[in-house]
């Protein structure tokens, strides 16, 4: 089997770190993206002690000049792409939402959204003109493409608007073999989920410690939907902490 190519965005930590290394251990080499340069070269030092190739490659997804290098630098060093795993994401401070000020709606815009957007044009260009053409693309949406938190305005949007670029990135690239799906991902255990164990702000005002899984799990469950052959596809996948309170959050 001739070898997969594929980029993981927000690489350097938490979920894309984790992805990063279950797509390694399945087989792909992979292009790292992130902002901070140390954590990636941190996570493709683990990734080729897994004997596949890393390239880690700083970016900003929310600025097109720097998504535009990262797939050069991609096709330049692979000469393909057959997974992009948009997973760069930002809060906001959990504030009311009339103290938010627009610098920090447009922050995470620009991450959440307009970036899993640049990034998607980025890998239809590519998978369109390659041969054999096509790939795959999962979105990270997370619990709140589904339900919000308290005090989530600006993160809660981008990810809802996340569920409708998955619809509308799956309708567009049937005629490319492009397949699209998306994982919305509850509690995983991170260092964005280490104030779970001081207590969460409920939708009753309260604090309440959460339940968390293993990272691996989400690793796990992306893995087996990059693995499907493109006429087959996992459209939406919730993995959560099964204790959770997720239904109960309204």
């Amino acid at each position: 089997m001739s070898k997969r190519i594929a980029i993981v965005t927000g690489a350097g930590s938490g979920i894309g770190r984790a992805v990063s290394l279950g797509l390694a251990r399945a087989g792909f080499d992979l292009a790292l993206a992130g902002r901070r340069g140390g954590p990636l070269d941190e996570v493709a030092d683990a990734v080729r002690a897994i004997e596949v190739e890393a390239l880690p490659v700083e970016t900003d997804v929310g600025d097109a000049a720097s998504v535009e290098h990262l797939f050069a630098e991609v096709k330049a060093r692979f000469g393909r792409l057959d997974l992009l795993f948009n997973n760069a994401g930002l809060f906001a401070p959990s504030v009311p939402l009339d103290e938010l000020t627009l610098a920090q709606w447009q922050a995470v815009v620009n991450a959440n959204l307009t970036g899993a957007f640049l990034c998607t044009q980025g890998a239809f260009r590519m998978m369109k003109a390659q041969s054999p053409r096509g790939g795959r693309i999962i979105n990270n949406g997370s619990i709140s493409a589904q339900v919000p938190r308290p005090n989530s305005a600006p993160y809660t949007a981008t990810k809802h608007a996340i569920t409708g670029l998955t619809r509308s990135t799956s309708l567009d690239g049937r005629d490319h073999d492009i397949a699209c799906g998306q994982i919305d991902i509850g509690n995983a255990e991170t260092d964005m989920t280490k104030p779970m164990a001081a207590g969460i702000r409920q939708p009753d005002g309260s604090l309440k410690v959460e339940p968390v899984m293993d990272a691996r799990h989400v690793a796990d469950a992306v893995v087996y939907m990059a693995g499907l052959p493109l006429d087959a596809n996992v459209q939406f996948m919730t993995v959560m902490a099964t204790k959770m309170p997720y239904i109960g959050r309204g």
